[in-house]
Protein backbone atom coordinates (compact mmCIF):
# COMPACT_ATOMS: atom_id res chain seq x y z
CA UNK A 1 0.00 0.00 0.00
CA UNK A 2 2.74 2.50 1.31
CA UNK A 3 6.42 2.37 0.62
CA UNK A 4 8.06 2.11 3.99
CA UNK A 5 11.54 4.15 4.89
CA UNK A 6 14.08 1.52 6.73
CA UNK A 7 14.11 3.17 10.09
CA UNK A 8 18.07 2.11 10.59
CA UNK A 9 18.98 4.80 7.58
CA UNK A 10 16.17 7.21 7.85
CA UNK A 11 16.53 10.32 9.79
CA UNK A 12 12.50 10.58 9.84
CA UNK A 13 10.69 9.40 12.65
CA UNK A 14 10.69 5.56 11.90
CA UNK A 15 8.05 2.99 11.17
CA UNK A 16 8.19 0.94 13.49
CA UNK A 17 7.45 -3.14 13.81
CA UNK A 18 5.46 -5.04 16.54
CA UNK A 19 4.92 -8.29 17.84
CA UNK A 20 1.41 -8.17 18.99
CA UNK A 21 0.31 -4.56 18.40
CA UNK A 22 1.50 -1.22 17.43
CA UNK A 23 -0.23 2.27 18.43
CA UNK A 24 0.32 5.80 17.63
CA UNK A 25 -0.72 8.36 19.39
CA UNK A 26 -1.10 12.12 21.34
CA UNK A 27 1.27 11.63 23.81
CA UNK A 28 3.92 9.40 25.18
CA UNK A 29 2.04 8.45 28.77
CA UNK A 30 -1.09 7.57 26.44
CA UNK A 31 0.82 5.32 24.46
CA UNK A 32 2.49 3.25 27.22
CA UNK A 33 -1.28 2.71 28.62
CA UNK A 34 -1.82 1.12 24.95
CA UNK A 35 1.14 -0.86 25.30
CA UNK A 36 0.31 -1.87 28.69
CA UNK A 37 -2.66 -3.23 27.03
CA UNK A 38 -1.34 -5.11 24.37
CA UNK A 39 1.21 -6.84 26.67
CA UNK A 40 -1.33 -7.89 28.93
CA UNK A 41 -2.85 -9.83 26.02
CA UNK A 42 -5.32 -6.87 24.59
CA UNK A 43 -6.26 -6.00 21.01
CA UNK A 44 -6.03 -2.95 19.11
CA UNK A 45 -9.53 -1.74 20.74
CA UNK A 46 -8.42 -2.46 24.53
CA UNK A 47 -5.25 -0.11 23.72
CA UNK A 48 -7.27 2.41 21.91
CA UNK A 49 -9.25 2.86 25.38
CA UNK A 50 -6.56 2.84 27.65
CA UNK A 51 -4.69 5.58 25.38
CA UNK A 52 -7.85 7.54 25.10
CA UNK A 53 -8.63 7.42 29.35
CA UNK A 54 -5.30 8.90 30.10
CA UNK A 55 -4.97 11.32 27.10
CA UNK A 56 -8.77 12.33 29.48
CA UNK A 57 -6.83 12.90 32.74
CA UNK A 58 -3.74 14.46 31.47
CA UNK A 59 -4.93 17.01 28.18
CA UNK A 60 -8.11 18.27 29.77
CA UNK A 61 -7.80 21.09 27.37
CA UNK A 62 -7.98 18.70 23.68
CA UNK A 63 -10.76 16.55 25.39
CA UNK A 64 -12.31 14.14 27.87
CA UNK A 65 -15.19 12.54 29.64
CA UNK A 66 -17.46 15.52 28.69
CA UNK A 67 -16.78 15.11 24.93
CA UNK A 68 -16.61 13.19 22.25
CA UNK A 69 -15.37 9.71 20.34
CA UNK A 70 -15.50 8.76 16.78
CA UNK A 71 -13.49 5.69 15.49
CA UNK A 72 -13.45 3.59 12.86
CA UNK A 73 -13.23 -0.10 13.85
CA UNK A 74 -11.52 -2.49 11.26
CA UNK A 75 -12.83 -5.83 12.50
CA UNK A 76 -10.37 -8.94 12.49
CA UNK A 77 -12.63 -10.66 9.97
CA UNK A 78 -12.23 -7.48 7.68
CA UNK A 79 -15.59 -5.61 8.38
CA UNK A 80 -15.60 -2.08 9.07
CA UNK A 81 -17.96 -0.31 10.97
CA UNK A 82 -17.97 3.47 12.44
CA UNK A 83 -18.46 4.26 15.96
CA UNK A 84 -20.05 7.60 16.62
CA UNK A 85 -19.59 9.07 20.21
CA UNK A 86 -21.23 12.05 19.44
CA UNK A 87 -24.24 13.44 21.56
CA UNK A 88 -26.97 15.65 20.55
CA UNK A 89 -28.55 19.37 21.63
CA UNK A 90 -30.54 19.33 24.33
CA UNK A 91 -34.17 18.53 24.06
CA UNK A 92 -35.35 21.77 25.67
CA UNK A 93 -33.41 23.76 23.77
CA UNK A 94 -35.29 26.66 21.97
CA UNK A 95 -33.41 28.92 19.99
CA UNK A 96 -30.94 30.39 22.74
CA UNK A 97 -27.71 31.49 21.61
CA UNK A 98 -25.01 28.79 20.84
CA UNK A 99 -22.59 30.03 23.53
CA UNK A 100 -21.32 29.70 26.88
CA UNK A 101 -23.54 26.21 28.80
CA UNK A 102 -25.95 26.41 25.38
CA UNK A 103 -22.71 24.89 23.00
CA UNK A 104 -23.05 21.76 25.04
CA UNK A 105 -24.13 18.30 23.21
CA UNK A 106 -24.47 15.38 25.34
CA UNK A 107 -20.81 14.40 25.86
CA UNK A 108 -20.52 10.53 23.74
CA UNK A 109 -17.30 9.50 24.80
CA UNK A 110 -17.86 7.02 27.58
CA UNK A 111 -20.59 5.78 25.53
CA UNK A 112 -18.30 5.20 22.43
CA UNK A 113 -16.01 3.16 24.69
CA UNK A 114 -18.09 0.96 25.83
CA UNK A 115 -19.75 0.07 22.50
CA UNK A 116 -16.45 -0.59 21.51
CA UNK A 117 -15.43 -2.81 24.45
CA UNK A 118 -18.78 -4.73 23.41
CA UNK A 119 -17.77 -5.26 20.26
CA UNK A 120 -14.04 -5.54 20.21
CA UNK A 121 -12.22 -5.23 23.78
CA UNK A 122 -10.84 -8.41 25.07
CA UNK A 123 -9.93 -7.26 28.99
CA UNK A 124 -11.94 -6.37 31.55
CA UNK A 125 -12.79 -2.31 30.86
CA UNK A 126 -11.50 -1.98 35.05
CA UNK A 127 -8.16 -3.23 33.62
CA UNK A 128 -8.02 -0.86 30.25
CA UNK A 129 -8.72 2.73 32.74
CA UNK A 130 -6.32 1.61 35.21
CA UNK A 131 -3.34 3.54 33.89
CA UNK A 132 -5.82 6.53 33.33
CA UNK A 133 -6.80 6.39 37.12
CA UNK A 134 -3.57 5.88 39.12
CA UNK A 135 -2.56 8.72 37.02
CA UNK A 136 -5.68 10.93 38.04
CA UNK A 137 -5.07 9.78 41.71
CA UNK A 138 -1.72 9.68 42.13
CA UNK A 139 -0.84 12.88 40.09
CA UNK A 140 0.79 13.97 36.73
CA UNK A 141 2.81 16.71 35.76
CA UNK A 142 1.35 19.74 33.98
CA UNK A 143 2.51 20.50 30.67
CA UNK A 144 3.74 23.38 28.08
CA UNK A 145 0.76 22.87 26.43
CA UNK A 146 -2.15 22.39 29.38
CA UNK A 147 -0.51 25.37 31.12
CA UNK A 148 -0.70 27.55 28.06
CA UNK A 149 -4.47 26.81 27.70
CA UNK A 150 -5.33 27.17 31.69
CA UNK A 151 -3.71 30.58 31.04
CA UNK A 152 -5.34 31.76 27.90
CA UNK A 153 -9.14 30.11 29.14
CA UNK A 154 -8.64 31.54 32.66
CA UNK A 155 -11.93 33.91 32.15
CA UNK A 156 -13.87 31.12 30.64
CA UNK A 157 -13.04 28.41 33.22
CA UNK A 158 -13.72 31.34 35.70
CA UNK A 159 -17.16 31.91 34.18
CA UNK A 160 -17.98 28.21 34.04
CA UNK A 161 -17.20 27.34 37.69
CA UNK A 162 -13.89 25.62 37.36
CA UNK A 163 -12.25 27.98 40.15
CA UNK A 164 -12.54 24.65 42.20
CA UNK A 165 -10.83 22.35 40.15
CA UNK A 166 -7.71 21.12 40.79
CA UNK A 167 -5.96 22.18 37.85
CA UNK A 168 -7.54 26.11 38.22
CA UNK A 169 -4.50 28.28 37.77
CA UNK A 170 -1.80 26.03 37.89
CA UNK A 171 1.47 26.18 36.00
CA UNK A 172 3.61 24.00 33.68
CA UNK A 173 5.89 21.32 36.13
CA UNK A 174 3.02 21.58 39.21
CA UNK A 175 1.95 18.18 39.96
CA UNK A 176 -2.12 17.87 39.98
CA UNK A 177 -4.43 15.01 41.00
CA UNK A 178 -8.06 14.90 40.09
CA UNK A 179 -9.59 12.42 42.69
CA UNK A 180 -13.06 13.09 41.39
CA UNK A 181 -12.55 11.98 37.93
CA UNK A 182 -10.39 9.21 39.24
CA UNK A 183 -13.35 8.25 41.17
CA UNK A 184 -15.64 8.90 38.34
CA UNK A 185 -13.52 6.40 36.01
CA UNK A 186 -13.66 4.42 38.91
CA UNK A 187 -17.70 3.67 38.44
CA UNK A 188 -17.32 3.65 34.65
CA UNK A 189 -14.52 0.55 34.86
CA UNK A 190 -17.28 -1.40 37.78
CA UNK A 191 -21.17 -0.10 35.75
CA UNK A 192 -20.47 1.05 32.27
CA UNK A 193 -21.46 3.89 30.22
CA UNK A 194 -24.63 3.96 32.94
CA UNK A 195 -21.84 5.37 35.67
CA UNK A 196 -21.90 8.19 33.41
CA UNK A 197 -25.60 8.62 31.71
CA UNK A 198 -27.50 7.73 34.79
CA UNK A 199 -27.48 9.43 38.40
CA UNK A 200 -25.58 11.15 40.29
CA UNK A 201 -22.85 12.32 37.38
CA UNK A 202 -25.61 13.05 35.14
CA UNK A 203 -27.61 15.04 37.82
CA UNK A 204 -23.92 16.86 38.43
CA UNK A 205 -23.85 17.54 34.91
CA UNK A 206 -27.26 19.38 34.98
CA UNK A 207 -26.43 21.07 38.27
CA UNK A 208 -23.56 22.81 36.55
CA UNK A 209 -25.35 23.74 33.55
CA UNK A 210 -28.78 25.42 34.55
CA UNK A 211 -27.16 28.25 36.78
CA UNK A 212 -25.48 29.52 33.68
CA UNK A 213 -28.48 29.17 31.56
CA UNK A 214 -27.98 26.52 30.06
CA UNK A 215 -30.73 23.42 28.68
CA UNK A 216 -28.89 20.60 28.85
CA UNK A 217 -30.82 18.36 31.47
CA UNK A 218 -30.14 14.53 32.87
CA UNK A 219 -32.72 13.29 30.92
CA UNK A 220 -31.06 14.21 27.57
CA UNK A 221 -27.82 12.33 28.60
CA UNK A 222 -30.57 9.20 30.21
CA UNK A 223 -31.46 9.15 26.11
CA UNK A 224 -27.91 9.36 24.65
CA UNK A 225 -27.64 6.30 22.12
CA UNK A 226 -24.11 5.67 20.72
CA UNK A 227 -24.24 5.19 17.02
CA UNK A 228 -22.81 2.05 15.15
CA UNK A 229 -23.23 2.33 10.82
CA UNK A 230 -21.42 1.83 8.07
CA UNK A 231 -18.43 4.13 7.24
CA UNK A 232 -18.17 6.16 3.78
CA UNK A 233 -16.15 4.28 1.22
CA UNK A 234 -14.70 5.02 -1.91
CA UNK A 235 -11.94 3.96 -4.05
CA UNK A 236 -8.57 6.20 -4.53
CA UNK A 237 -5.37 5.17 -6.14
CA UNK A 238 -6.07 1.52 -6.09
CA UNK A 239 -6.84 1.45 -2.02
CA UNK A 240 -10.31 2.10 -0.22
CA UNK A 241 -10.75 5.43 1.73
CA UNK A 242 -13.06 5.27 4.75
CA UNK A 243 -14.15 7.96 6.48
CA UNK A 244 -16.86 8.66 9.19
CA UNK A 245 -20.41 9.65 7.98
CA UNK A 246 -22.83 11.82 9.23
CA UNK A 247 -22.66 13.69 10.85
CA UNK A 248 -19.10 14.44 10.21
CA UNK A 249 -17.23 15.86 7.38
CA UNK A 250 -14.97 12.98 6.88
CA UNK A 251 -17.09 12.48 3.00
CA UNK A 252 -14.89 16.19 2.60
CA UNK A 253 -11.59 14.12 2.27
CA UNK A 254 -13.66 11.59 0.00
CA UNK A 255 -14.62 14.56 -2.08
CA UNK A 256 -10.81 16.03 -2.11
CA UNK A 257 -8.99 12.77 -2.50
CA UNK A 258 -11.39 12.20 -5.84
CA UNK A 259 -11.25 15.45 -7.36
CA UNK A 260 -7.40 15.50 -6.93
CA UNK A 261 -6.67 12.24 -8.30
CA UNK A 262 -8.60 13.30 -11.55
CA UNK A 263 -6.92 15.88 -12.25
CA UNK A 264 -3.90 14.47 -11.79
CA UNK A 265 -0.77 17.38 -11.09
CA UNK A 266 2.83 16.53 -11.28
CA UNK A 267 3.88 16.04 -7.61
CA UNK A 268 5.35 19.50 -5.75
CA UNK A 269 3.93 22.98 -6.46
CA UNK A 270 0.54 21.66 -9.01
CA UNK A 271 -0.42 19.05 -6.48
CA UNK A 272 0.38 21.15 -3.80
CA UNK A 273 -1.89 24.19 -5.70
CA UNK A 274 -4.55 21.99 -6.54
CA UNK A 275 -4.79 20.67 -2.82
CA UNK A 276 -5.56 23.93 -1.58
CA UNK A 277 -8.16 24.45 -3.80
CA UNK A 278 -9.75 21.28 -3.85
CA UNK A 279 -10.00 21.25 -0.26
CA UNK A 280 -11.61 24.54 -0.42
CA UNK A 281 -14.31 23.93 -2.90
CA UNK A 282 -14.66 20.93 -0.76
CA UNK A 283 -15.82 22.93 2.08
CA UNK A 284 -18.37 24.81 0.51
CA UNK A 285 -20.21 21.40 1.56
CA UNK A 286 -19.88 21.57 4.84
CA UNK A 287 -23.04 22.43 6.03
CA UNK A 288 -24.51 19.56 4.01
CA UNK A 289 -21.91 16.69 5.25
CA UNK A 290 -25.50 15.06 6.17
CA UNK A 291 -25.69 13.95 3.21
CA UNK A 292 -22.76 11.71 3.67
CA UNK A 293 -21.82 9.18 0.26
CA UNK A 294 -24.59 11.49 -2.27
CA UNK A 295 -21.78 14.28 -1.83
CA UNK A 296 -19.46 11.77 -4.44
CA UNK A 297 -21.62 13.41 -6.81
CA UNK A 298 -20.66 17.12 -6.81
CA UNK A 299 -17.76 18.04 -9.16
CA UNK A 300 -14.96 19.73 -7.63
CA UNK A 301 -12.90 22.38 -10.15
CA UNK A 302 -10.10 24.73 -9.67
CA UNK A 303 -8.12 26.56 -11.97
CA UNK A 304 -4.26 25.24 -12.12
CA UNK A 305 -2.84 28.62 -13.01
CA UNK A 306 -4.43 31.03 -9.90
CA UNK A 307 -5.66 31.03 -6.50
CA UNK A 308 -9.23 31.46 -6.24
CA UNK A 309 -9.67 32.42 -2.92
CA UNK A 310 -12.75 30.62 -1.89
CA UNK A 311 -11.84 30.36 1.97
CA UNK A 312 -14.05 27.70 3.36
CA UNK A 313 -11.53 25.85 6.46
CA UNK A 314 -11.96 27.77 9.78
CA UNK A 315 -9.58 28.09 12.63
CA UNK A 316 -9.98 25.67 14.95
CA UNK A 317 -6.75 23.49 16.78
CA UNK A 318 -7.89 21.15 19.21
CA UNK A 319 -8.55 17.26 19.50
CA UNK A 320 -6.55 14.48 20.19
CA UNK A 321 -5.45 11.41 17.76
CA UNK A 322 -5.20 7.33 18.58
CA UNK A 323 -4.38 4.79 15.86
CA UNK A 324 -4.14 1.40 16.95
CA UNK A 325 -3.10 -2.42 15.20
CA UNK A 326 -3.05 -5.67 16.71
CA UNK A 327 -1.78 -9.27 14.47
CA UNK A 328 -5.24 -10.46 14.55
CA UNK A 329 -6.11 -8.03 12.31
CA UNK A 330 -7.99 -5.35 14.42
CA UNK A 331 -7.24 -1.57 12.95
CA UNK A 332 -9.20 1.12 15.14
CA UNK A 333 -8.72 5.10 13.80
CA UNK A 334 -9.81 7.51 15.99
CA UNK A 335 -10.30 10.98 17.57
CA UNK A 336 -11.52 12.26 20.90
CA UNK A 337 -12.56 15.92 21.51
CA UNK A 338 -14.14 18.52 23.39
CA UNK A 339 -14.44 20.78 20.59
CA UNK A 340 -12.44 24.49 22.05
CA UNK A 341 -9.82 24.36 24.76
CA UNK A 342 -11.66 22.78 27.66
CA UNK A 343 -14.81 22.86 25.59
CA UNK A 344 -17.56 25.12 27.11
CA UNK A 345 -15.04 25.35 30.56
CA UNK A 346 -18.56 24.74 32.10
CA UNK A 347 -16.87 22.81 35.14
CA UNK A 348 -18.69 19.51 36.43
CA UNK A 349 -16.94 19.08 40.05
CA UNK A 350 -18.84 15.36 41.00
CA UNK A 351 -16.59 14.66 38.06
CA UNK A 352 -13.63 16.92 38.26
CA UNK A 353 -13.98 17.72 33.92
CA UNK A 354 -15.52 20.37 32.10
CA UNK A 355 -18.39 19.92 29.18
CA UNK A 356 -18.02 20.04 25.14
CA UNK A 357 -18.67 23.20 23.06
CA UNK A 358 -19.37 20.83 20.08
CA UNK A 359 -22.99 22.71 19.38
CA UNK A 360 -20.94 25.59 18.06
CA UNK A 361 -20.78 23.48 15.10
CA UNK A 362 -24.15 24.12 14.01
CA UNK A 363 -23.87 27.06 11.08
CA UNK A 364 -26.09 27.35 8.13
CA UNK A 365 -28.88 25.13 6.45
CA UNK A 366 -29.58 22.33 6.20
CA UNK A 367 -26.29 21.89 9.29
CA UNK A 368 -28.96 24.96 11.24
CA UNK A 369 -29.34 23.92 15.21
CA UNK A 370 -32.50 22.15 16.60
CA UNK A 371 -33.42 20.70 19.78
CA UNK A 372 -32.34 16.56 19.50
CA UNK A 373 -30.20 17.07 16.42
CA UNK A 374 -26.04 16.58 16.28
CA UNK A 375 -24.25 19.19 14.18
CA UNK A 376 -21.20 18.69 11.83
CA UNK A 377 -18.48 17.08 13.16
CA UNK A 378 -15.16 18.44 12.33
CA UNK A 379 -13.58 14.92 13.67
CA UNK A 380 -12.38 13.08 10.31
CA UNK A 381 -10.29 9.98 11.61
CA UNK A 382 -9.33 7.68 8.08
CA UNK A 383 -8.73 4.04 7.05
CA UNK A 384 -7.36 2.58 3.94
CA UNK A 385 -7.74 -0.78 3.47
CA UNK A 386 -5.11 -2.67 -0.14
CA UNK A 387 -4.92 -5.39 -2.52
CA UNK A 388 -2.41 -6.70 -0.83
CA UNK A 389 -4.25 -7.13 2.51
CA UNK A 390 -2.40 -3.82 4.13
CA UNK A 391 -4.80 -1.66 6.51
CA UNK A 392 -3.59 1.73 7.59
CA UNK A 393 -5.23 4.22 10.37
CA UNK A 394 -4.42 7.83 9.91
CA UNK A 395 -5.60 10.83 11.74
CA UNK A 396 -5.06 14.36 13.27
CA UNK A 397 -5.97 16.81 15.12
CA UNK A 398 -6.68 20.01 13.77
CA UNK A 399 -10.61 20.56 12.64
CA UNK A 400 -10.93 22.00 9.50
CA UNK A 401 -7.17 21.09 9.01
CA UNK A 402 -7.69 17.30 9.39
CA UNK A 403 -9.15 17.00 5.68
CA UNK A 404 -6.19 19.16 4.40
CA UNK A 405 -3.54 17.33 6.69
CA UNK A 406 -4.43 13.50 5.88
CA UNK A 407 -4.91 14.74 1.79
CA UNK A 408 -1.05 16.03 1.64
CA UNK A 409 0.03 12.75 3.86
CA UNK A 410 -1.98 10.25 1.44
CA UNK A 411 -0.97 12.14 -2.05
CA UNK A 412 2.38 12.30 -0.84
CA UNK A 413 2.71 8.86 0.12
CA UNK A 414 0.51 7.25 -3.12
CA UNK A 415 0.26 9.55 -5.68
CA UNK A 416 3.65 10.61 -5.23
CA UNK A 417 5.74 7.77 -4.39
CA UNK A 418 6.87 9.41 -1.12
CA UNK A 419 7.62 6.62 1.49
CA UNK A 420 5.39 6.88 4.40
CA UNK A 421 7.53 8.45 6.90
CA UNK A 422 8.85 11.12 4.75
CA UNK A 423 5.00 12.10 3.59
CA UNK A 424 4.35 12.62 7.18
CA UNK A 425 7.44 14.76 8.11
CA UNK A 426 7.39 16.65 4.73
CA UNK A 427 6.21 20.61 5.76
CA UNK A 428 2.63 21.54 5.23
CA UNK A 429 0.34 23.65 4.15
CA UNK A 430 -3.17 24.79 5.77
CA UNK A 431 -5.88 27.17 4.29
CA UNK A 432 -7.72 28.90 7.33
CA UNK A 433 -10.10 31.51 6.97
CA UNK A 434 -8.67 33.11 3.15
CA UNK A 435 -5.27 32.51 4.36
CA UNK A 436 -2.90 30.30 3.47
CA UNK A 437 -0.50 29.39 6.80
CA UNK A 438 2.49 27.12 5.26
CA UNK A 439 5.77 25.54 7.73
CA UNK A 440 8.45 27.77 6.61
CA UNK A 441 10.70 25.35 5.20
CA UNK A 442 8.17 24.36 2.62
CA UNK A 443 10.19 24.44 -0.81
CA UNK A 444 6.93 25.56 -2.40
CA UNK A 445 6.59 28.99 -0.90
CA UNK A 446 7.31 30.91 -3.51
CA UNK A 447 6.06 29.04 -6.02
CA UNK A 448 2.39 28.84 -4.52
CA UNK A 449 2.70 32.75 -3.71
CA UNK A 450 2.81 33.34 -7.43
CA UNK A 451 -0.25 31.52 -8.15
CA UNK A 452 -1.79 34.33 -5.96
CA UNK A 453 -1.85 32.63 -2.44
CA UNK A 454 -2.04 34.86 0.41
CA UNK A 455 0.69 33.24 2.32
CA UNK A 456 0.78 33.58 5.97
CA UNK A 457 4.54 32.00 6.95
CA UNK A 458 4.62 29.94 10.53
CA UNK A 459 7.43 28.37 12.14
CA UNK A 460 8.03 24.54 11.23
CA UNK A 461 5.77 22.40 13.66
CA UNK A 462 3.22 25.07 14.55
CA UNK A 463 -0.19 23.43 16.29
CA UNK A 464 -1.62 24.43 13.32
CA UNK A 465 -0.15 21.99 10.74
CA UNK A 466 -1.60 19.02 13.19
CA UNK A 467 -0.01 16.00 14.45
CA UNK A 468 -0.69 12.46 12.52
CA UNK A 469 -1.06 9.15 14.13
CA UNK A 470 -0.81 6.53 12.14
CA UNK A 471 -1.23 2.58 12.65
CA UNK A 472 -2.15 -0.37 10.75
CA UNK A 473 -1.10 -4.15 9.38
CA UNK A 474 1.99 -4.24 6.86
CA UNK A 475 2.76 -7.56 5.57
CA UNK A 476 0.82 -9.13 8.34
CA UNK A 477 2.70 -6.82 11.13
CA UNK A 478 0.96 -4.12 13.25
CA UNK A 479 2.85 -1.29 12.47
CA UNK A 480 2.72 2.23 13.73
CA UNK A 481 4.35 5.61 13.07
CA UNK A 482 4.60 8.93 14.90
CA UNK A 483 4.74 12.33 13.63
CA UNK A 484 7.08 14.34 14.96
CA UNK A 485 5.44 17.45 15.61
CA UNK A 486 3.67 18.23 19.40
CA UNK A 487 4.25 15.25 21.85
CA UNK A 488 2.82 12.56 19.21
CA UNK A 489 4.36 8.66 20.26
CA UNK A 490 4.49 5.52 18.73
CA UNK A 491 5.03 1.89 20.17
CA UNK A 492 4.59 -1.62 19.71
CA UNK A 493 4.48 -4.34 21.76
Amino acid sequence: MFTLADPFSSPLRPVMEGRRGAISCENPLAAAAGLRAFERGGGAADALISAQAVLAVISPDACGLGGDMLALVHAAGGDVTAINGTGCAPAGWAGEPIEGANAITVPGLVGAWTSLHAGHGTLPLAELLAPAIALAEEGFRVTSYLAGALVAQRDRLLAGGAESWPLFDRKKGDLVRLPELAALLRAVADRGATAFYEGEIAQAVERAVRPLGGTLRASDLAAHETVVSAPNSTSWAGLTVMTQPPMTQGILLNMSLAALEAASPEAGRAMDHAGIELTEAAFAYRARAGAGMALMSEALTYDPERALHRGGPRAYLHTAGVACADADGCVVSSLVSVFDDFGSAVYVPEGGFTLNNRAAGFGPAPNDAAAGKRPVHTLAPALLTGPDGSVWALATPGADGQVQTLLQVLSRARLAGEDLAAAVAAPRWRSENGQLLIEESHPEIEALRALGHALKVLPAGDLRFGAVVAAGLHDGSPRALADWRRLTTAGVA
